[in-house]
């Protein structure tokens, strides 16, 4: 009775751990998005809950550890900030009978567009991007008595810009979408993300990492090591990403149809919709990161250093100069007077 409730139990546990893994699939091709449309194929079967796809867990292991004179500190650091500025980008179509049909369509759908946002109280700016603007030919069969003849004629033209909006306020996001939707636009290209403060954000992100340098050389000093004995070598970098780095697609795990039980019949296979997660850098292995608790897709930038410390050479110690053996010598004075100087053998 005792195994079976000890097996009851292991089961239970690791049906219950299986749970907090996600309810999606990592089988799934990985897919870089940000807010827009996306069409994909291939994807591969159901194989049940897995693990999240993206950057994959490092199993636990012991360090190890080498003892060194060389001292190595590398350090990481992440700063995760709110985009200041965006930019949302649709992609326009339009055909036309002639280029000035053309052209007047496409103005009138983007005056469209700008006339409803100014009437919400939209104050973001607008760009034209010139993409392409080609006519548009068939073919015509001329029939002759014993030939034919195809030519290109030119029946239409066709007009293709890409409209920038620009914004700052992440919630006109749904009033452009709006807008467009009204004008019968619904190719979103991408949304891009800007900070305008880089240059304080790195300066912060260097400011705690020197931090960090000196607690990491007074740890050194309280080991015993003069720092004073030791040369420097350095390498830094640094790097930058926008939220539609970090898009990832997934397959929900369910693909039971509940028409099956209302029916009373087998298992009917459906077609699982594909979705798509923020999944931003994962804190693990950082020594500083700002602004921890992320509640929407930011901006992450990050600065990474690299210090080595190796034991300056010692100096030469100069040669001893010889001791040179004295010479010496005895002044002889006699009572009229001179001197006479005589030098004494060594002995």
């Amino acid at each position: 009775m005792k195994r079976i409730t000890t097996t009851i139990l292991m089961l239970s546990t690791l049906v219950m751990s299986a749970q907090h893994l996600g309810n999606f699939n990592n089988q799934v091709s990985q897919m870089q998005i940000s807010r827009a449309n996306i069409a994909t194929s291939g994807m591969m079967e159901d194989m049940g809950n897995a693990q999240v796809y993206g950057y994959k867990a490092m199993p636990v292991q012991r360090m190890n550890l080498q003892p060194s004179n060389v001292l190595n500190l590398n350090l990481r650091s992440l700063y995760n900030v709110e985009a200041t500025d965006y930019t949302a980008v649709f992609n326009i179509n339009q055909v036309g009978k002639t280029a000035d049909e053309t052209t007047q369509l496409m103005s009138d759908k983007i005056n469209a567009i700008k006339a409803h946002l100014k009437s919400k109280g939209f104050n973001g700016q607008f760009a034209i991007d010139m993409i392409s603007f080609v006519p548009q030919y068939e073919i015509e069969v001329t029939k002759k008595l014993f030939s034919k003849t195809y030519t290109e004629v030119p029946v239409g033209f066709e007009l293709q810009q890409n409209l920038l909006i620009s914004y700052r306020d992440d919630a006109d996001f749904e009033k452009i979408l709006s807008a467009c939707a009204r004008a019968e636009v619904y190719n979103l290209v991408k949304v891009d993300y800007y900070v305008k403060n880089l240059e304080a954000i790195y300066a912060d992100l260097q400011m705690k990492l020197l931090a960090e340098v000196k607690k990491k050389k007074e740890y050194y000093t309280a080991l015993g090591f003069n720092m004073s004995d030791y040369d420097v070598h350095m390498a830094d970098a640094k790097y930058y990403h926008t939220p539609k780095d970090h898009y990832k697609s997934y397959t929900a795990a369910n693909n039971i149809s509940m028409d099956a039980l209302k029916q009373q019949k087998g298992v009917t296979r459906i077609k699982k919709p594909i979705s798509y997660y923020y999944d931003p850098i994962p804190h693990a292995g950082y020594d500083i990161v700002v602004n921890a608790a992320i509640t929407k897709p930011v901006i992450q930038l990050g600065m990474d250093l690299s210090l080595r410390y190796i034991l300056k050479p010692e100096k030469p110690v100069p040669p001893v100069a010889p001791v040179k053996e004295p010479k010496p010598k005895v002044y002889v004075i006699s009572p009229q007077g001179p001197v006479d100087i005589k030098q004494l053998p060594n002995s």
